[in-house]
């Protein structure tokens, strides 16, 4: 045996049949493929993935509009004949979709129209496809050899084809239906059936296939076609026809890789959503849900992602009723509540967008998850690990959210607590700061801000916490203030700064050095103030006067 012919075996390889594809010598049976001329549209080649989607939504509707005139027609002469529809008709018209067209209807009787050809003893000469014109149905045929075993290794479809126990089971023809347009595809499917190998690269050739391999439930194919697609530049164009794949197949399993692949292409490409917001406004709803369910979405708050996808379910569904209903079936899902601000949840129950019975539910859980000791948030948050959407799970806020009690009693006082990662604080080196959410004392809003700024004595980089007021009116507060920190060994609270300031909108007061330590001391592994990598900061707000 000669080295060529051997190098596609051995215990390690996969086998290759390539050598046997329509070779008589290595084949049992004859597949003849019944080829329907395409419309017009579906003639044109396709240049782009969005050729293509657009070629198969046209083809979609025509399938459809045909399916409604025949069933329309059958309905009328079974009043005017007065008989019952047969059972055989009922399959043929019920099943006259995309997918089935490729193929005779899926009974053994009908799939596998079989017949005695002249010569179906004879073995023939040569290894070329042939050719013909069918007279009887105007259909060109094209004939090829095939090996039944390899394509029932490689498919159910022809497995169940060529083992049903029946008499079309032991005939030597086989005819099966596709469209002049699928051809191409259909022959690559057969071609990979024996090599496991695809010639075509192109994104629009390699859906083709994949459809293809859907039909004739081929899933080795479909994963490769998946694996190849996944490989090549993806664009927001083909991300969003990837997502709608699985509604479109009926082995969704096998491109399962590919969604992922194009979901994490949308929630990259959109981190930021705030630079793309008239982008994501457009995008459909497989597209947002694919963007909002990221972890790191780069958003002010969770205020804001509930406002952005009211926004677009406005736009996208301006029936109030079917507003709601996307809200419950898909949209709520992708808002993380437990992160909004107590006000905001409080206008979720008044908003009409929303059932009042799932908004009720939402801000109760909300509200329950606020209340949580932090280790049983971390907790919820840990179960939801490998959930596809992500409740509890903090998202990376330009704005970090914050806990507040609040006191009408003896004076108006709010206590705020601010967590911070050790990978947040050590992002703000050397210059960066990071905000808090606002919260509200008196009527006006505050903020917390955190930096890593120099120290204007020792000229060495420290952190920094400052307290501001958000620029509203004309009135004036004068605020008593602490800032605190947990402190090892005993993890209690350890009160760093105290200071008063009258403040005015847009103004902020607080301590360049909160720690009086270097920047690097505060970051060190055995730093005093991370606990289990989380910097707990309290500030209390007392208002001492009213300064009109």
């Amino acid at each position: 045996m000669d080295s060529d012919f051997s190098r596609g075996y051995g215990p390690n390889t996969e086998s290759d049949f390539a050598f046997a594809f329509n070779d008589s010598n290595f084949s049992d049976r004859i597949l003849m493929v019944q080829i329907v001329p395409d419309s017009k549209s579906d003639g044109e080649g396709c240049s782009s993935i969005v050729d293509w989607a657009r070629k198969r939504k046209r083809r979609r509707e025509e399938i459809n509009k045909e399916n409604d005139v025949d069933v329309l027609t059958q309905r009328e002469e079974e009043v005017l004949n007065c008989n019952m529809l047969d059972t055989e008709d009922v399959l043929a018209y019920e099943n006259q979709d995309e997918e089935a067209v490729a193929m005779a209807e899926e009974s053994p009787s009908s799939i596998a129209q079989t017949a005695n050809h002249p010569g179906d003893g004879e073995a023939s000469k040569s290894t070329d496809s042939s050719t013909n014109m069918d007279s009887a149905t105007g259909l060109q045929i094209r004939s090829i050899h095939i090996s039944s075993p390899i394509l029932a290794a490689k498919s159910p479809f022809f497995y169940k084809l060529f083992s049903n126990g029946m008499r079309e089971s032991e005939q030597r023809h086989v005819t099966v239906q596709i469209h002049a347009s699928e051809e191409a595809a259909f022959m690559d499917l057969l071609k990979f059936m024996y090599s496991n190998t695809l010639s075509t690269i192109t994104p629009s050739a390699l859906l083709d296939v994949l459809m293809a391999a859907d039909k004739f439930e081929v899933a080795s194919c479909m994963r490769h076609c998946s694996r190849l697609l996944r490989n090549l530049p993806m664009t927001c164009e083909s991300a969003l026809l990837y997502l709608d794949l699985p509604s479109s197949v009926l082995m969704a399993d096998a491109v399962l890789p590919l969604t992922d692949a194009a979901k994490q292409f949308l929630a990259a490409r959109f981190k930021d959503i705030t630079k793309f917001q008239e982008e994501v406004l457009n995008l459909p709803l497989a597209g947002i849900e694919a963007v909002l369910s990221n972890d790191d979405l780069l958003v002010a708050s969770e205020d804001a992602v509930y406002d952005f996808v009211l926004k677009w379910a406005r736009i996208h569904y301006p029936n109030l009723e079917q507003r709601r209903e996307i809200f419950s079936s898909n949209l709520c899902r992708l808002i993380r509540f437990p992160y909004m601000t107590c006000r905001k949840l409080k206008k979720v129950l008044t908003c009409n967008d929303f059932d009042p019975e799932l908004a009720s539910k939402d801000v109760l859980e909300a509200l329950f998850f606020k209340a949580e000791a932090p280790y049983r948030q971390r907790s919820l948050a840990a179960e939801e690990g490998n959930a596809s959407h992500h409740r509890f799970v903090e998202r990376a806020y330009k704005y970090r959210p914050v806990k507040v009690v609040e006191f009408e009693l003896p004076r108006q006082q709010c206590i705020v607590y601010l967590d911070l990662k050790r990978d947040e604080c050590n992002n703000l080196f050397p210059s960066g700061r990071v905000y808090s959410q606002a919260f509200h004392l008196g009527g006006q809003g505050f903020f917390l801000s955190a930096h890593c700024n120099m120290d204007q004595q020792s000229a060495f980089h420290c952190f920094g916490l400052f307290l501001g007021m958000q620029e509203k009116g004309a009135v004036s507060f004068a605020v008593d203030y602490e800032f605190a920190a947990r402190t090892k060994p005993t993890e209690e609270y350890v009160s760093k700064y105290k200071g008063n300031y009258t403040f005015t909108g847009g103004k902020a007061v607080g301590y360049r050095n909160l720690f009086g330590i270097p920047w690097t001391a505060f970051t060190a592994e055995d730093s005093l103030y991370f606990i289990n990598g989380i910097l707990h900061l309290r500030a209390e707000l007392t208002i001492r006067q009213l300064v009109l």
